[in-house]
C-alpha cells in the first residue's frame, strides 16, 4: 500500500468528508496510511471501528493508522489508548488540510472543542465522489436540540449552515460532471 485509504463508517456526513479527507491526505502526499472515518450513533459503529483499526494495523504493522469522525470525537481517550493509532484529528480538524501534515508521534490528538466550531470550512473543491454513482451535498453539520437519546450534537456541535450561494455553486459544479 502506498496510498491513502481512507475507511468510513456511518452516514452520508461522513461518506462526503471522506472524499474531502483523502483529497487532503494525497495533497499532503501521505503514504502507507490508513484514515478512519468513525460513526458514534451505536456502540456496534464504534466497536466495529475499533476492530477495523486492530486489523489494519495487525495486517500491516508499518503503516500510519489516522483516526478522525464522530467517535474520535466524543470519545478521543478510548482511540488514544490503542496502540495501533498514531493519530487523532477531531471533526473541526479533519475538514483542514494542514490536519494531514502529520506528525508520526504515538497517540497524537488533536481534537478541539466542537461546541466551539466555528463556520464550516467550505473551500473544497469536490467535483466528484471516486467510489460513488450519485454525489453528496453537505448542507448543514451539527444541532442546536440536546435530545437525551442523542449523541449527534456532541460529535458535530452546533447547528452551522452553509451559504446557499456556496451550494448552488457545488450543485452546479456535480451537474455538470455528469452527476444527477
Amino acid at each position: 500500500m502506498a496510498k491513502t485509504e481512507v475507511i468510513t463508517f456511518g452516514c452520508r456526513l461522513n461518506q462526503y468528508e471522506s472524499e474531502i479527507i483523502q483529497r487532503h491526505a494525497d495533497t499532503a502526499g501521505l503514504k502507507n496510511t490508513y484514515i478512519v472515518n468513525t460513526c458514534s450513533v451505536t456502540a456496534e459503529a464504534v466497536r466495529q471501528s475499533r476492530q477495523i483499526i486492530r486489523r489494519l494495523k495487525k495486517n500491516n504493522p508499518k503503516n500510519t493508522v489516522l483516526v478522525t469522525g464522530c467517535a474520535a470525537q466524543i470519545n478521543p481517550e478510548i482511540f488514544a489508548a490503542m496502540p495501533e493509532v498514531n493519530c487523532i484529528i477531531g471533526n473541526e480538524e479533519k475538514l483542514k488540510p494542514e490536519s494531514y501534515n502529520l506528525i508520526q508521534e504515538q497517540s497524537q490528538v488533536r481534537v478541539s472543542n466542537i461546541m466551539e466550531a466555528g463556520p464550516i470550512p467550505f473551500d473544497h473543491s469536490l467535483t466528484g465522489f471516486e467510489s460513488r454513482t450519485r454525489a453528496y451535498i453537505q448542507v448543514q453539520q451539527g444541532c442546536d436540540h440536546r435530545c437525551t437519546f442523542c449523541i449527534i450534537p456532541f460529535g458535530r456541535g452546533n447547528n452551522r449552515s452553509i451559504p446557499a450561494d456556496l451550494l448552488i455553486e457545488q450543485v452546479r459544479k456535480f451537474t455538470k460532471n455528469g452527476y444527477k
